[in-house]
């Protein structure tokens, strides 16, 4: 028995009928663009893609005219910040074609960016939600940024802007700060940016640098989300060094910069906190120099002070000690006069008793003569004349001898009378000590001495002479 068949190009031509009763206008289509293929002839095809659990579970083949390509393209690329191509999630508007030959077609003629943005903001929110609930938000918070860093990682492109000017502004500085500045180059936007940026940060944290800093030097909201994915700010909260973000964005703050040990809205900025720490530490080290030296003038002011205070006191000290001195000097002096005065008027009493004496042994002897004479005038006047002149002489011989014996013409000769520390009158160098003060009298004045040397004219019986 014959079976019913329908032919192939029957079946798809029903197929078709029924896809067009079933969609007979254009309707809205979310999606992830899995293909992207531009052609050099102005039409571009693609594929649709929807994925669950990250397996594509649904796929359909999709094309944009030529005439609504380059329209749909620029206008999404200037409203949502980041160029249309594969990766996306887009709601895009869609016209339902069966081909007997191509299958199902999807023709797009429109494109709403909004929802792009939309999208990401939700994944933003939902990824801010897992880093918050894994801890990972305040694990950079608790790195200690060193005081002065020296040892600078830097995330970033040779060729940005960003870069450049970071290190122009932190190495050009007035102060002329000295820094350790190492480049590990990374993608700063597109789908590849987060990977390639977690790889640069695995490779500065192995250059145990001070600080790490990832430096963008702004861009749209799309060229900047990179910033919001998940495992590059899981990578940013778990390296073991503080990570700050320099994005160059001013309106939004990204999750990198949320998980950061802190963020700045561009490199220049982010250079002005290292000159900051520097001139502060500066201004420090300045105002402890300062007051060094004003402790120290303070301490050499009192040591001055104290100084000219002991010094008045020592030439205080020396001027009474002089005068004291002087005083002593003077004193001796005196002392020394009155006793050679004194002795000088006892010698002269002396005499004049002497002279007293004779004079009246004189005037005796002249009465005993005169009685004499009377009895025989001749012979007494001879034999006294005789004595007379006898006595004469001995009486010139005593003058002489009292007159030689007056310490004043002794002294008027060269000699001199010495006087020990007791002011007595040294007659001996026997018991004269070393070191001694004498007082040494000539005709004309006194000297005060020491003793430096005592000889002695008596030998001592006590040694042996073995010449």
């Amino acid at each position: 028995m014959a079976k019913d068949y329908l032919e192939l190009v029957r079946l798809q031509s029903m197929i078709k009928e029924g896809v067009e009763d079933l969609f007979p206008g254009k309707l809205w289509v979310k999606a992830e663009i899995g293909q992207w293929n531009p052609r050099a002839g102005g039409h571009c095809y693609l594929s649709l893609i929807q994925s669950r659990a990250g397996k594509v579970v649904a796929e359909a083949r999709a094309m944009i005219w030529k005439w609504n390509f380059l329209q749909l393209k620029e206008f999404f690329e200037k409203t949502a910040g980041q160029p249309l191509g594969a990766g996306l999630t887009v709601l895009v508007r869609v016209q339902v074609n069966f081909s007997e030959l191509y299958g199902i077609s999807l023709f797009i003629d429109d494109i709403d960016p909004a929802f792009t943005l939309g999208e990401k903001a939700l994944e933003r929110k939902r990824a801010i939600e897992r880093l918050t609930a894994g801890g990972y938000m305040d694990m950079q918070k608790e790195l200690v940024l060193p005081r002065l860093p020296y040892r600078l990682a830097v995330i970033s492109s040779r060729t940005a802007a960003g870069y450049g000017d970071f290190c122009k502004h932190l190495l050009g500085s007035e102060e002329g700060y000295a820094f350790e500045i190492t480049l590990f180059e990374a993608l700063m936007q597109g789908e590849s940016a987060p990977a390639s940026i977690i790889s640069a940060l695995i490779s500065a944290a192995e250059s145990k640098a001070d600080a790490i800093l990832i430096l963008r030097g702004g861009g749209s909201d799309m060229d900047l989300s990179c910033f919001d994915d998940f495992d590059l700010a899981v990578a940013i909260a778990t390296t073991p060094f503080p990570v700050i973000t320099a994005i160059g964005h001013e309106r939004d703050v990204h999750i990198a910069d949320m998980v950061a040990n802190s963020s700045v809205k561009t490199p220049t900025a982010l250079a002005d906190l290292f000159l900051d720490r520097y001139a502060a530490e500066d201004a420090a080290i300045d105002e402890l120099s300062a007051r060094i030296a004003r402790a120290l003038q303070s301490r050499v002011h009192d040591r001055e002070t104290a100084l000219e205070a002991t010094l008045a006191a020592i030439r205080l000290s020396l001027g009474n000690k002089l005068a004291d001195q002087s005083r002593l000097t003077d004193l001796t002096g005196s002392r020394i006069r009155v006793a050679l005065g004194e002795k000088s008027s006892r010698r002269a009493q002396d005499i004049s008793r002497v002279e007293g004496r004779i004079r009246l042994a004189l005037s005796r002897k002249a009465s005993d003569m005169e009685s004499a004479m009377r009895t025989s005038a001749g012979r007494i006047r001879y034999a006294a004349g005789s004595r007379v002149g006898l006595e004469m002489s001995r009486v010139a011989l005593q003058e002489a001898l009292i007159a030689a014996s007056d310490p004043r013409k002794i002294l008027s000769m060269g000699y001199v009378l010495v006087t020990g520390d007791d002011n007595k009158v040294l007659k001996t160098a026997e018991g004269v000590r070393l070191g001694e003060r004498i007082g040494v009298r000539f005709s004309d004045g006194t000297l005060r001495a020491t003793v430096t040397e005592v000889r002695s004219e008596h030998p001592d019986s006590n040694k042996v002479n073995i010449a």
